[in-house]
């Protein structure tokens, strides 16, 4: 998956533009829909449309997992300078069955180096179907909620909130969204990105 640069109202080098960094799996890649299409790139629709001057970067790879946005995140970060890393992992973990302890450990690890980068973050959460047992889905949809509250950054519970259960949101799969999911899933990342950029 190609890197999507989305410059909204002005131009990269401009030094009052703000640089987000979105760096996920599938979901924000736009797995079986055009890319255009995908809730990343209607963000930056809207945020241009609103009239913020940002500029996204979509850094997201389908398949990617904890492990790789660790091993990912250092060039990234250090290529685009980011002002807010937007990190949308954990749910390809979930569905392998990764260790809940391992998953968390990942995701501190991304957390603490966009800060080391001065950048700040905002959580996207995940859910998973009950494919590993009750208890593991529970622990695995507190993952996010705890590093949200133990680094006193903002997240977001479940990015297919209004998406999951609704007929037509989902591809055959039962895990990829499909466009017509895209501008809910935007709705519900929207808020917390006005909120850093109005903050």
């Amino acid at each position: 998956m190609g890197m999507l640069s989305m410059p909204a109202v002005a131009a990269a080098n401009d030094a009052h533009s703000k640089t987000i960094l979105i760096v996920g799996d599938s979901i924000s890649a736009g797995f079986g829909i055009p890319l255009q299409q995908g809730w990343v790139a209607l963000l930056g629709k809207e945020l241009q449309r609103l009239g913020h001057n940002t500029q996204i970067m979509n850094a997201s790879i389908s398949g990617d997992t904890t492990q790789g946005g660790v091993s990912r995140l250092p060039a990234l970060l250090k290529s685009h300078q980011p002002h807010l890393v937007v990190i949308e992992l954990g749910g390809n973990d979930g569905l392998r069955g990764t260790p809940i302890r391992r998953i968390q450990a990942n995701l501190q690890r991304m957390i603490h180096q966009a800060r080391e980068a001065n950048s700040d973050i905002f959580l996207v959460g995940m859910q998973i179907p009950p494919n590993y047992g009750r208890k593991y889905t529970q622990s695995f949809r507190e993952i996010f909620p705890t590093l949200a509250e133990e680094n006193q950054i903002p997240y977001l519970p479940f990015l297919l909130d209004n998406v999951a259960t609704e007929p037509g949101m989902m591809q055959a799969d039962g895990i990829h969204p499909t466009s017509a999911a895209q501008p809910q899933m935007m709705q519900n990342a929207l808020p917390g990105i006005l909120q850093w950029l109005t903050k």
